[in-house]
């Protein structure tokens, strides 16, 4: 048995997907572009600047489920430019304060409304 996921807080999706699917014991997070959850539209910036609102709108999602990064059990980073890695990296290592799920990080041609990073994130409720 699945259960949808729809934050109220969270931006609304792009497409026909839900924010995440809890799945027994874990939560699969559809990934997230820089939607501002104000507005809908991407957050202006460099990798950084998107790289915080994508991980702030990691966070509603597992706040809305009792979660928080330390949750977090793999990550997946999509990006358009590997060379903007170290800027990414920066934020997105303050986050998840040390305790790093493993991950996977690929360089991808495009991503939805111009974003240049996306992330996805399965977390455990154990």
């Amino acid at each position: 048995m699945k259960k949808i996921i729809r934050p109220a807080k969270a931006a609304a999706p792009v497409g026909p997907y839900n924010h995440a699917v809890r799945a027994g014991s874990l939560l699969f997070c559809s990934g997230q572009i820089p939607l501002d959850p104000a507005n809908g539209q991407i957050v202006a910036g460099d990798i950084k600047a998107q790289t915080e609102r994508v991980l702030e709108n990691i966070r509603l999602i597992l706040e809305d489920q009792g979660l928080g990064f330390g949750h977090v059990v793999k990550s997946t980073v999509f990006m358009v430019n590997l060379a903007e890695f170290a800027g990414m990296n920066e934020v997105y290592a303050r986050h998840f304060g040390g305790d790093f799920p493993a991950r996977s990080t690929i360089q991808v041609a495009a991503l939805p409304r111009g974003a240049a990073v996306e992330i996805e994130v399965v977390a455990s409720y154990d």
